[in-house]
């Protein structure tokens, strides 16, 4: 039967199943923490997971963290609020925090929700401790300013393009890195390595994305870089018709690359994390952004539709990174399937074979190299795969709730 084909994904698409039936019943009784983390399941239903690997604490911390910034990112997303509306609530969104009366509606779907009801997430944020408290408010405000600033400016450069990035998940790194040295559970990680955490993961979301950006209504906002992708097109909206299909992976393959140049930086920062429980919500999407970059590399599909990582395959990474040889194991393997993938025409090839070998490099010297066999196909037996997943929890389910 093809869909055992992959057995160990049907196991971890059930462990996640029941992982995620876990979440909803831990979530807390109070309105505002209820709120938090039904919101974060809503919002990001793979960071709800990942979060989960946090102590009580830290996790409550992280939770508001990311919603504070969702929320901020939400009005920096909503191109219907006039400038002059929105470059105010941007710079002064880190006092808002503190403010349970402040309410400013926008955005759509559950982002909506979010921005009503934001005064359960400033109620959540001012029961965490001072330390968390500070960490939040000072990588909010940095990072206001710093959205504000790019309201009113195009990313033109590589320049401009790292800056962006620094301010919208650079920072997030920097955050991270001081919740976690808050908690007494790390020494306080430099800002060059958190940094790259952040636009490792930005990055790759930009590049993924491109489609969805592009036809955005009612007006676009774009993030790659004129300095890259002019040398491929006039405008970078022309990269999405079949005719320039050629010169948009050119440029593609060009984005990736200027990616992989932060992977290196990312294993040192794992690589001293103490606590396995920092280790992991780390570790589980650095691992994705890493096989993301080898499934868009060369792949036009990015022009054309959504691409990314199969359900089976997340769950197998969710479910079998626990330590350092396993990160640079996965590191090493989709390292090695984005080489495979290296066409030397390319006008980037040099540099990307350079950077992937580095990544690899790295990873073999650790001498803690095992195989995991990760590939990025997505199997013709996908719906029956799920079904049977489906089906096994069912099961788990069935004669957990018996006893």
């Amino acid at each position: 039967m093809g869909a055992l084909s992959r057995p160990e994904e049907v196991v971890a698409l059930v462990k996640l199943r029941v992982a995620a039936g876990q979440i909803k019943r831990q979530i807390p009784p109070e309105e505002h923490w209820a709120f938090a983390y039904d919101m974060l399941q809503k919002v990001s239903r793979s960071f709800a997971l990942v979060i989960q690997q946090l102590g009580p604490e830290l996790r409550n911390a992280v939770c508001i963290f990311y919603l504070v910034l969702r929320a901020l990112d939400t009005v920096e997303d909503d191109t219907s609020i006039p400038n002059d509306v929105k470059l105010p609530i941007l710079r002064d969104f880190y006092r808002h925090v503190y403010n349970p009366d402040w309410r400013y509606s926008c955005g759509t779907n559950h982002y909506k929700v979010l921005m009503d009801k934001f005064r359960l997430v400033s109620t959540a944020f001012l029961e965490l401790g001072e330390g968390y408290q500070k960490a939040i408010e000072e990588i909010t405000r940095r990072m206001g300013a710093g959205m504000a600033k790019f309201i009113c400016q195009e990313v033109e450069t590589i320049d401009d393009y790292n800056e962006y990035c620094h301010y919208v998940a650079g920072l997030v790194g920097y955050g991270l890195s001081r919740l976690f040295h808050a908690a007494g559970t790390e020494n306080l990680a430099s800002d060059q390595l958190s940094n790259s955490m952040g636009l490792f993961l930005q990055k790759t979301n930009i590049i993924r994305d491109y489609l969805e950006d592009i036809n955005e209504i009612p007006k676009c906002r774009m993030f790659w870089p004129r300095e890259i992708w002019s040398k491929y097109a006039d405008k970078l909206e022309d990269l999405k018709y079949e005719e320039n299909s050629e010169k948009a992976v050119q440029c593609l393959n060009d984005m990736v690359t200027n990616a992989l140049v932060h992977a290196e930086d990312c294993l040192q920062y794992m690589s001293a994390l103490k606590d396995n429980t920092n280790f992991r919500f780390c570790a589980i999407p650095q691992i994705m952004a890493i096989g993301t970059c080898a499934i868009c590399y060369n792949n036009v599909k990015v022009f054309r539709g959504v691409v990314k990582m199969r359900r089976g395959l997340t769950a197998r990474i969710i479910d079998e990174t626990k330590s350092m040889s396993d990160v640079y194991s996965a590191f090493y393997e989709f390292s090695s399937l984005l080489e495979s993938k290296i066409d030397d025409k390319d006008p980037s090839s040099a540099l990307t074979r350079k950077r992937v070998e580095a990544i690899k490099r790295t990873c073999k010297s650790s001498g803690l190299l095992k195989r995991r066999g990760y590939d990025l196909e997505k199997s013709k037996y996908r719906h029956m795969l799920i079904m049977l997943a489906l089906l096994l929890v069912a099961i788990i389910f069935g004669v957990l709730y018996a006893k």
